[in-house]
């Protein structure tokens, strides 16, 4: 369940259910069943994306996008995988507010940092030109590239954990 599933309830009215609720009466398809050459799409996707970025870095980018967009299956799964490549639990707590804690940072993580803000909301105000200057002079064009390629492939992982329920906890990647 996400973070916004297990928070929302509606009290205005007792015959309201929670977001929870609903979630669990519903069944989900298996996406990777259902749309196995999407799925596979969207793992090349990811693939290209992290080439000759840090592994590090790349978690930092996972781990913020699904914070943003609620989504505790990926959230579970990246904050696993930055442990095992052995990531600080002071760094991984930071990352919600990186903000307020960018001593934890490098100027180039709070630069991918920044963006993936920008593009996970891109709604909420778009990119503005401060955020992709900065990301540009941190990047070459090659990893601004790729930067950009991985925080659209967590932000479409998100997507399609949240709307088909992925439960957190479970990491199918392993089964």
């Amino acid at each position: 369940m996400t973070n916004t599933e297990t928070h929302t309830t509606h009290t205005t009215h007792s015959t309201h259910t929670t977001h929870a609720e609903a979630t669990e009466a519903t069944a989900r398809i298996d996406f990777a069943k259902a749309a196995p050459k999407v799925f596979k799409a969207v793992i090349g996707l990811d693939a290209a994306a992290r080439t000759g970025l840090d592994p590090a870095l790349v978690e930092l980018i996972q781990i913020r996008a699904s914070h943003l967009n609620g989504c505790a299956y990926c959230l579970h799964m990246h904050t696993n995988d930055a442990r095992k490549a052995g990531e600080s639990e002071d760094r991984l707590h930071m990352v919600a507010v990186w903000r307020e804690a960018r001593n934890f940072f490098t100027a180039k993580e709070q630069a991918a940092l920044a963006l993936t803000d920008a593009v996970t909301l891109v709604a909420d105000a778009g990119v503005s030109d401060g955020v992709y200057a900065e990301a540009a002079a941190q990047f070459d064009e090659t990893e601004l590239g790729h930067v950009l390629g991985l925080i659209l492939a967590i932000n479409t992982w998100n997507r399609i954990a949240l709307s088909t329920a992925k439960v957190a906890g479970t990491d199918e990647r392993q089964g």
